[in-house]
């Protein structure tokens, strides 16, 4: 059947949060601006990082934990697509599928929100021993590293389980995604907008993937047309360092890239869990050569230590 048949229907997977559901249906009206022909349709998955928010992201790894029933119900024929954060989404992919479009990136960076007895306060002003709520190791090694004196403690749940525990006085503070609380309209909950030179950001973050079968270029069709050009070679080159270093969700690795012309900059850092060890390294190059620039960074920061610091952090997690 064509893409152009009138009665097509395309059917896209996406997470039960409120999160995900925002940006799945953004997604598709999108695509039923540019296809009106086409009926589009979201189909709600539980994944197993839904159902499981009694234990730490750390321990129980995190290889598809929030895409595994997606990619399912594309392998079966049961969706058509399926819209993830692209952070969340594994660098290596099932057999089959592929990730075919990246959406235009919204502000990437990490957000502190304090509970209200600490208003106006930011990371550099909170008081000694106060408590941040985080699941990231990425953000925990960073801030350990910047803030010593303040303490962490783990935090689960949708970005409103989060909020509500630290509006109940559970946390002081709790680090989130800029770009999940713009896309939910929390933006003023937003206490500190906090800079890449305290915290390098997830692979990927502020950007929604899209992934499909391999070879079903009718929905190819379909998906490019919500390509952004500069976030996918961005991307791609954060995507292409994380596997280099065979990290996931539980290891501490950082990015920001920026474009200027045709040069792509990376900035990449690989940290331990207790914040005392930090490697950061950067490389420039051409964006069409945007996975090569990610590789080689990677092969920089393993020769600079990155690779003891890997090592320990899988033996750690394993001893857990």
């Amino acid at each position: 059947m064509s893409v152009s048949s009138p009665s097509r229907t395309i059917r896209i997977g996406s997470r039960k949060s409120q999160l995900a559901l925002v940006q799945t249906h953004w997604v598709q009206a999108e695509l039923q601006k540019h296809f009106p022909e086409i009926t589009f349709e979201v189909e709600a998955i539980s994944t197993q990082g839904d159902k499981i928010l009694d234990v730490a992201l750390a321990k129980i790894g995190d290889k598809g934990l929030f895409t595994k029933e997606l990619e399912v119900g594309m392998l079966s024929r049961e969706t058509d697509l399926a819209v993830h954060s692209l952070k969340d989404l594994p660098t290596n992919l099932p057999e089959g599928l592929m990730l075919g479009c990246i959406t235009t990136r919204v502000n990437p960076a990490d957000a502190l929100v304090v509970n209200s007895k600490h208003q106006g306060q930011s990371l550099e002003t909170l008081p000694e021993g106060a408590v941040i709520g985080t699941s990231s190791l990425r953000r925990l090694a960073q801030l350990r590293h910047h803030f010593p004196h303040l303490a962490f403690k783990d935090v689960r749940g949708n970005v409103n389980t989060r909020l509500a525990k630290l509006d109940a006085g559970e946390y002081d503070g709790i680090i989130l995604a800029v770009a999940g609380l713009e896309r939910l309209g929390m933006s003023d909950r937003i206490h500190q907008v906090i800079p890449p030179e305290i915290s390098l950001h997830a692979v990927g973050q502020g950007a929604l993937g899209i992934e499909c079968r391999e070879g079903d270029t009718e929905i190819l069709e379909v998906i490019k047309v919500l390509e952004d050009i500069p976030t996918r070679d961005r991307t791609l080159a954060e995507r292409a360092f994380l596997r280099e270093l065979e990290g996931g969700c539980q290891v501490p690795i950082g990015v920001n890239t920026s474009i200027e012309g045709e040069n792509l900059t990376l900035i990449g850092m690989v940290a331990s869990l207790d914040g005392q060890t930090l490697i950061k390294d950067q490389m420039t190059g051409e964006t069409a050569a945007a996975e090569s620039l990610g590789q080689q960074l990677a092969h920089k920061l393993r020769q600079q230590g990155a690779d003891a610091i890997l090592a320990e952090i899988f033996a750690q997690i394993q001893r857990q």
